[in-house]
């Protein structure tokens, strides 16, 4: 009997979710931080693309020195980050800022309704 169960591939595709979410925060915040700065173009990412390849390339094994390291990400995780043309547009990236918190937010909300279902039926079955 297999001990995989259908849950952990949803759990693994939000909590990557909320990964990429927080890497586009961090570009979309160091637009904004470097906005008069000469010379610096914006970088984004494609959420879609980018949750897509996270979710086929997986964890990656890396090598560990020690065994109480924590398990990292490989280099280039981010494949799908892009330099535009354009100076920094604070319009268009406070724009992109309330997006991706919305969608960060919303996975958010995702994850706890699952962990609150998974103990309603970890509840359920000390009756």
């Amino acid at each position: 009997m297999s001990r995989d169960l259908p849950i952990d591939s949803t759990y693994a595709m939000l909590g990557k979710a909320m990964d990429v979410s927080a890497r586009r925060h961090n570009l979309i915040t160091g637009n904004i931080a470097n906005m008069d700065t000469v010379g610096y173009k914006a970088k984004d990412l494609d959420f879609q693309k980018t949750l897509e390849m996270e979710m086929t390339r997986g964890g990656g094994p890396l090598d560990r020195t020690h065994d109480k390291h924590l398990q990292g990400r490989p280099a280039g995780a981010f494949d799908a980050e892009m330099e535009e043309d354009a100076p920094v547009d604070l319009d268009r990236e406070m724009s992109r800022l309330v997006e991706n918190n919305i969608r960060y937010r919303s996975t958010v909300e995702m994850m706890m309704r699952k962990v609150a279902t998974l103990r309603d039926a970890i509840g359920e079955g000390v009756k």
